[in-house]
């Protein structure tokens, strides 16, 4: 079994086995939340110039309460409107699948760099939304990329409308 810190690199670079790994290790609902927490809170150090200490705290509080809402809806979207004969999946599958794609969004902690503000949210926003794809193909047992990406995308604009609430509430770079 991989370190954290190997699962979230892993997770970063869309790596499908570590999406089984942790669907399967019910013990990795406290890691998959860390990184929820970690992945909101580099969007708060990164626009920390902008909203100062309690954007870290505000950008964590987002992040969990948006992927708490989308995985609920993925399963519930994936389980019982669009599952496949294969699809067998639980609520905290998805938690612990999704909860680890947000490891690439680690990556806004170069937006303290002004000039890379928003092209590195945009980068950390869009790879955050491919390892959600391959997180759901695997937590909801798809062998069709596109079925997963069809689910995500359907609920995807309950999280879309926290991080434009935390942008337009805080703002993760300075103006």
């Amino acid at each position: 079994m991989a370190s954290f810190p190997e699962r979230m690199l892993r997770a970063s670079l869309l790596q499908a086995h570590i999406y089984e790994e942790v669907e399967a290790d019910a013990g990795a609902n406290r890691q998959a939340l860390a990184v929820v927490v970690l992945s909101g809170a580099a969007v708060g150090v990164g626009g920390i110039a902008n909203s100062g200490a309690q954007g870290i705290l505000w950008q964590a509080l987002v992040a969990v309460i948006g992927w708490w809402v989308w995985a609920y809806a993925t399963y519930f979207i994936g389980t019982k409107l669009l599952p496949t004969a294969e699809t067998e999946a639980d609520l905290g599958q998805l938690l612990r699948t999704m909860g680890f794609a947000g490891a690439p969004g680690i990556v806004r902690l170069l937006m303290l760099v002004p000039a890379l503000a928003f092209p590195v949210w945009v980068v950390g926003t869009l790879w955050e939304l491919a390892a959600m794809v391959v997180a759901v193909r695997q937590a909801l047992d798809y062998t069709s990329t596109l079925r997963a990406l069809l689910v995500a995308a359907i609920g995807f604009p309950l999280y879309a409308l926290a991080l434009i609430a935390s942008v337009l509430f805080l703002g993760p770079w300075p103006v």
